[in-house]
């Protein structure tokens, strides 16, 4: 079996109910991503945590400013996996301009399990990226969410015909 790691991209507390931008489904995505890394966790699979944060040079963001609360990668995530690895970017592909791939290099990786928030946006630029083609890449599915369902559901449906789509029970 390759060697796996797992990327949780971007589950920050500004994307939950008190946040700035409070997004669809996310106590049920939160739930499985707790589990998606619990088993990680028992199978030894590295876990990269990938944090937003809004690019300060080009002044106040509408979410993820640095020195907020809505930054913070949520509480529960970090319980999760408080070894994790965390990495920071500023764009929607997590391999642009960050240790990403440096990271999964030590780490032997061949295998990605992709999740997160924004299922259109970072999840999909970060499974599609150029920087990703090396790997088998697979997205777990009821481990992402976006601004409603139908958004969610169109993204994945859109990057379905380059990325595999999984349940998180179905692959770990």
């Amino acid at each position: 079996m390759p060697q796996r790691a797992l990327i949780v991209i971007d589950v920050q507390n500004d994307y939950f109910a008190d946040g700035k931008f409070p997004l669809w489904n996310t106590e049920a995505v939160l739930a499985n991503t707790e589990a998606a890394i619990a088993k990680a966790r028992e199978n030894n699979i590295p876990i990269i945590f990938v944090q937003h944060i809004a690019d300060a040079s080009k002044g106040i963001a509408p979410f993820f400013n640095s020195g907020t609360t809505g930054v913070d990668i949520h509480p529960r995530i970090l319980k999760a996996a408080p070894d994790a690895i965390i990495i920071t970017k500023s764009f929607a592909d997590s391999f642009h301009q960050t240790v990403l791939e440096q990271t999964l290099h030590q780490s032997g990786a061949e295998e990605l399990l992709i999740c997160g928030m924004m299922t259109q946006n970072c999840v999909t630029h970060t499974a599609i990226s150029k920087s990703a083609e090396k790997y088998s890449v697979k997205i777990l599915a009821d481990c992402c969410t976006s601004i409603n369902q139908m958004i969610h559901l169109i993204a994945l449906n859109a990057v379905s015909t380059r990325i595999a789509l999984v349940n998180y029970s179905e692959l770990i």
